[in-house]
This record gives structure tokens, sequence and C-alpha cells, in this order.
């Protein structure tokens, strides 16, 4: 029973984050064809959109990884599978990005300032809200995958309670029948006893 229920909370959890995954994967795909469609500022806007979306797909990827874990042997080789076709994915649009950072950097080498897009102040504040805003976000993220797994380890100890409340009910049950045996068969033998008593009369 512990297990079962355990299991169904591990295989719950891979599964939410490989379908939060894929929303992600869509989001970065779509953001990397942006990124080869613009240029100037708005080609580095939608390269640290990218940036961002890589690094949540990354950390979900740990968090399937850690639940594999919760799921038995005999059902962890499809979601082992499942993990890496991700991984692959993942690894893939990572290379991707990388082109296109680098086909920035050539950019900006090639034309010098005249690809900077306005590097004024302004610029650099939006930038660093922005890396703030990212960065709160993420740390949302982690703060509800580790309440998840609190919640996971929770029900699990409260299932083992559980388990251990059955079987100390069981022991008492058992106890008590052997003691009603116990004390039937000292009726048995008083019984014999007078009828063999009788039989000699």
């Amino acid at each position: 029973m512990a297990n079962h229920l355990d299991t169904d909370a591990g295989s719950e959890l891979f599964s939410n984050y490989e379908a939060e995954l894929k929303l992600v994967q869509a989001d970065l795909n779509q953001k990397l064809d942006q990124v080869e469609e613009l240029s100037g500022e708005e080609r580095k806007s939608a390269v640290r959109g990218a940036q961002r979306a890589l690094e949540e797909a990354k950390e979900l990827l740990d968090q399937m990884n850690l639940e594999k874990a919760n799921i038995p042997t005999s059902s962890r080789s499809k979601a082992n599978q499942k993990y890496r076709n991700a991984q692959t994915d993942i690894d893939t649009m990572s290379r991707k990005l990388k082109t296109l950072t680098a086909q920035s950097s050539d950019r900006k080498a090639l034309f010098g300032d005249r690809y900077t897009d306005d590097p004024d102040s302004r610029d650099a504040a939006l930038e660093q809200r922005q890396q703030l805003l990212s960065g709160t976000d993420r740390l949302g993220r982690s703060s509800q995958r580790l309440r998840d797994s609190q919640r996971v380890a929770l029900e699990t100890e409260a299932i083992g309670a559980n388990t251990l409340a059955d079987l100390h009910q069981q022991r008492n049950v058992i106890e008590h029948t052997h003691q009603n045996l116990q004390q039937s068969e000292g009726y048995v033998d008083r019984s014999v006893k007078t009828l063999r008593g009788m039989a000699r009369r």
C-alpha cells in the first residue's frame, strides 16, 4: 500500500515536470526562431529571453532526474527514456543558442559600436531589471519544486506511520487469537479428563 501511493506521488511529479518542460521547450524554440529573424537590440533581447528559457528547461530536467528515484524499477525504464529524449532536445537547443550568440558577437566585432544598439544607461538599467526579474522567477519556481518534494516526503512519512499502526493492530489481533486458542485447548483437556473419569465409573 505504501509503495503504491509513494509511486503514484513520484510518477505524478515526474509527469508534471515533463509537461512543464514541454511548454518551456516550445517557448524556447519560438525564441530561437525570433533570434534568427531579428537584429540589433531586439535580437539581443531575444537572446536573453532564450537564455532564461534554457535555464528554466535545465532546472526542470534536473527535477525530472531527481524524481526518477521515486519511480519503481519496473516502471523506471520508460521514465529514463523520456528523460534521455528531453536531455537530447535541450542539448540541441543549447548548441543552437550558442551558435546564434556567437553570430551576434561576430557581427559586433565586424561593425563595432554600430552594432551595440544605443548602449546607454537606460539599456543597462533595463537589462539589470530583466535579470532581477528572471532571478526572482527562478527562485519562485525552485521554491515551488522544493515544496512539492517536501509534500511527497510528508505523504510518504504518513503512509509509513499508517502502515506501522496497521501492523501493530494486526499483531494485537494475532496475540488475542493465540490466547483464545490456548484457553480453548485447556477447556478441551479438562473435558477429556472428565469424560475419562466418567468412563472408569
